[in-house]
């Protein structure tokens, strides 16, 4: 009988170990996974920028940027190499691990001034580009409400498209669709809906690759639907964990350029 008894508690242990391994995720679960992706303590790349009107016309943006996630917060940095109109421009952002809004600032050579972003500036578009400030931030899981809408395959790649509605009535988006890979939660595409929740940008991941051992988005583009701009941008030469010091991401290093 006990035999029997512990056969019965194993086969109940395997039912409910097979049960939980199929359960379906939330939207808010997929969400928080992709959120938590290991990317690394740090990451150094160059980056091309390139910004395409709706008349074929083209601006390249040479960019050496930086990145280094101190635990409670993660830092980024850039650093315009060209054309000469943009040289020397620089751009940070800190994203902390917690409610708090992000601080971000761009330094102005011309000016020779840093400033800081505000929050009423981050709806603006950066360097003419179709990113926001606020894009280029990092958007706080609880920011959204997450509804997981169904799966879809892209790319030969099954994912979970997840719509997330502000929580904000007066945030830049009413709502944002999103495809996330299910076998390693990266974002491979996106779509933004403006206030009045007509399609406005689509944010489309082209080639995603594993370097040091983690996941790393190499080119992607944003494209506004209404004004048919885009921009791309690829990453190149990418470094993952080379120990960049934390005094890399200073407002004195703005200035000071590489």
């Amino acid at each position: 009988m006990k035999n029997l008894r512990t056969s019965l508690i194993a086969v109940a242990i395997l039912i409910a170990t097979s049960f939980g391994a199929n359960a379906q995720l939330t939207g808010t679960q997929i969400v928080e996974k992709a959120y938590n992706r290991a990317t690394g303590d740090d990451q150094t790349s160059t980056l091309t920028m390139t910004l395409t009107n709706r008349q074929g016309k083209q601006r390249v943006r040479k960019i050496k940027q930086f990145s280094k996630n101190l635990g409670t917060v993660e830092k980024n940095i850039m650093f315009f190499q060209s054309p000469a109109d943009v040289k020397n421009t620089s751009f940070m952002s800190w994203s902390y691990d917690s409610d708090k809004s992000d601080d971000q600032w761009i330094y102005l050579p011309a000016l020779k001034k840093t400033k800081r972003i505000s929050s009423d500036s981050k709806s603006d578009y950066f360097m003419g580009s179709d990113f926001t400030y606020d894009d280029l931030g990092d958007r706080k899981l609880n920011a959204d409400t997450h509804k997981l809408l169904k799966s879809e395959t892209i790319d030969g790649k099954a994912c979970y498209v997840v719509e997330s509605v502000s929580k904000d009535e007066d945030y830049m988006y009413t709502k944002t669709k999103t495809w996330i890979r299910k076998d390693n939660f990266v974002g491979v595409k996106k779509e933004f809906y403006d206030e009045d929740e007509e399609l406005l940008k689509i944010l489309t991941i082209k080639k995603v690759e594993k370097i040091s051992g983690f996941w790393v988005i190499t080119n992607s583009e944003m494209k506004n639907v209404q004004k048919n701009h885009k921009t791309s941008m690829i990453l190149n030469n990418i470094q993952v964990n080379t120990g960049i010091p934390a005094s890399k991401f200073t407002e004195r290093m703005m200035t000071r350029g590489l």
